[in-house]
């Protein structure tokens, strides 16, 4: 009897939007269910259908953290291990000694991180964009970097940059880092997502020296997205940058207000 392997049987029966997703967790970590569905699917109804599906196939397993005060949450969906050999594979990758329990590490790492729903979070932001340009004409995610992939050496530098470009750590460290692309226009900018546990905001406005560090090394002063709780301290942040005299450009919005594709940012130094 001949064994199959099991990236070759289960490569069979993955979809070009299973690589998507396999490929967004193997860098992102986690995503929800209802953030799958925005993303990558017609409707929650059939993303739980075939994410039930994978979850059988075992690319994926999930798990669904309790809520303080009762309940919980959607189920939340990470890698398994046969997922992190099927990436693996897609890339021309080889999986360094010990992988085999790398899944099981990351899944623990994950669903007990202090922070999950930061992380949950900044991935919501950008599952939203991907949902608005796959049902919007003219419109597209060009970019999803992690806060790992902004922090790497070099990560900004432009083609044939001189080495202190391609040398250069940022200093600043964004929750994340896409380039969205409307009616033929690029915006590249840089996430940071805001769950009001920072005190004093202060701390806020101090992040844009590193931005401002990155812009004079590379030439590109790409925009600050702050992603807050709520319009209080939104305008308490827009008055700490005035103070500061901060005229790196900022952008705000908030939670509350849904998609961040949308018309819904204020612009640091201008009205409303």
């Amino acid at each position: 009897m001949r064994l199959v392997d099991p990236v070759l049987r289960v490569q069979s029966q993955i979809t070009d939007r299973d690589c998507i997703l396999l490929d967004w967790l193997a860098e992102h970590g986690v995503l929800t269910s209802p953030q799958i569905a925005q993303a990558l699917f017609p409707s929650l109804d059939y993303a739980q259908e075939r994410l039930r599906t994978l979850v059988g196939l075992r690319v994926l397993e999930r798990f669904r953290p309790n809520r303080a005060g009762g309940g919980s949450f959607p189920y939340h969906y990470v890698l398994a291990q046969l997922g992190l050999e099927v990436i693996a594979a897609q890339r021309g990758e080889q999986l360094e000694r010990g992988y085999r329990d790398r899944a099981r590490r990351r899944r623990w790492q994950l669903t007990n991180r202090a922070n999950l729903a930061h992380l949950v979070g900044v991935n919501g932001f950008f599952t939203a964009l991907a949902g608005d340009a796959r049902t919007r004409p003219g419109c597209e995610l060009a970019r999803w970097w992690s806060a790992r992939q902004c922090q790497q050496m070099g990560a900004f530098a432009s083609d044939g940059a001189d080495i202190t470009e391609r040398i250069y750590t940022p200093k600043s460290r964004p929750d994340g880092h896409g380039i969205w692309i409307e009616d033929g226009i690029q915006i590249p900018f840089f996430l940071e997502y805001d769950t009001g546990t920072e005190r004093p905001i202060s701390r806020l406005v101090d992040k844009i020296d590193g931005y401002e560090d990155l812009a004079r090394v590379t030439g590109r002063a790409w925009p600050v997205v702050f992603w807050l709780p709520g319009p209080v301290r939104e305008r308490h942040l827009h008055e700490e940058l005035t103070d500061a005299g901060v005229c790196y450009p900022v952008a705000t919005a908030t939670h509350a207000a849904g998609n961040p594709a949308e018309a819904v940012w204020w612009l640091h130094r201008r009205q409303g």
